[in-house]
């Protein structure tokens, strides 16, 4: 009976072959240093798939070579300007003419500038004076009208902003018989003011606030001003404005070189004392020989403060884009 008890397991002792010995939880491990479990020789990971390396969008050689085509094609009209305007009338019709430009540019600046016919300098202020206007009552209307489709909630709002855009589809031409019939009953025929009212907001720039407004403020935000006590008009101001910051300059710009080249409606409203620079350029090819070299250093003159504008303002404005894309 001895015998028998002394071959047989002591209560508790575990049945499974000899092993390594386990580990009490609080041992240190005394493995030697090597690649983790979960990675294999080779770097894959955890899942037992080598990573692909995510391409990014890197601008390489063929990026920058069609940039820089993209870029002589776009300064190209401004070269051929300058070279035509340094020369001479006959410089146009040389078939054997020198793509280096000549020095005759100054000389035929002054020729545009001291033209009488053209009157030069109050076709510049008319220019400056209505486009400028134009430009911020159409940013302030705009955002205006932008918001109350955007955040407001009353009757009618999809009809009536449905009605907006639709009038974008409506040409031009259709409005200049009644317009000049309208303008020359309250005598402003000849006045800088025929071509600002009718050009104070557009459906364009309503629909583009509107649109950025909608996409950009949350409704969460209007709430939690409103319940801080702060009235629309309020929000409006520190919500609304601050974020329609980028939309609203893009806007400006936009509308800005659209009414500094306007020509159809100021060519019919306004007479030769007091023209924009477009209509005033215009005269300059109204004689019976055209001085192609006169024509186009106007045009550059013309086209100054617009690159003047970019200059100075195409740096905030892409920044400011970028930082209200970012916000959004």
């Amino acid at each position: 009976m001895s015998h028998a008890t002394s071959h047989t397991s002591a209560p508790g002792a575990s049945a499974t072959p000899a092993g390594p010995a386990q580990r009490h939880p609080t041992e240190p491990s005394t493995r030697a240093p090597g690649p983790s479990r979960s990675t294999s020789r080779r770097g894959k990971s955890p899942l037992g798939k080598v990573p692909r390396k995510v391409k990014g969008v890197r601008p390489g050689f063929w990026t920058y070579a069609g940039l820089s085509v993209v870029l002589v094609g776009a300064l190209f009209p401004f070269y051929w300007s300058f070279l035509i305007g340094s020369g001479d009338a006959s410089t146009l019709r040389d078939p054997d003419r020198s793509w280096i430009p000549g020095g005759n540019f100054l000389a035929n600046a002054a020729a545009v500038v001291n033209d009488p016919a053209v009157n030069f300098w109050q076709a510049l202020w008319n220019s400056l004076y209505s486009s400028t206007l134009i430009a911020v009552s159409v940013v302030v209307f705009s955002t205006l009208a932008g918001w109350a489709f955007a955040k407001l909630k009353f009757r009618g709002r999809g009809a009536l902003l449905t009605f907006v855009v639709a009038t974008m589809a409506v040409p031009q031409q259709l409005g200049v018989v009644p317009l000049y019939i309208l303008f020359s009953e309250i005598g402003w025929t000849g006045q800088v003011g025929a071509i600002i009212v009718p050009a104070l907001v557009n459906a364009f720039g309503v629909f583009w606030m509107t649109q950025y407004l909608r996409q950009t403020v949350p409704d969460e935000l209007i709430e939690a001003a409103r319940v801080d006590g702060a009235s629309m008009i309020r929000t409006f101001w520190t919500v609304g404005v601050t974020a329609a910051r980028p939309a609203a300059a893009m806007l400006f710009l936009f509308t800005f070189v659209t009414a500094w080249n306007n020509f159809f409606w100021p060519f019919i409203v306004l007479d030769r004392q007091n023209p924009t620079l477009p209509v005033a350029l215009s005269l300059l090819q109204s004689n019976y020989f055209v001085d192609y070299s006169i024509v186009l250093t106007g045009v550059l003159l013309a086209t100054v403060p617009l690159l003047l504008l970019f200059i100075f303002a195409g740096k905030q404005l892409v920044s400011g884009i970028m930082a209200g894309a970012v916000k959004g």
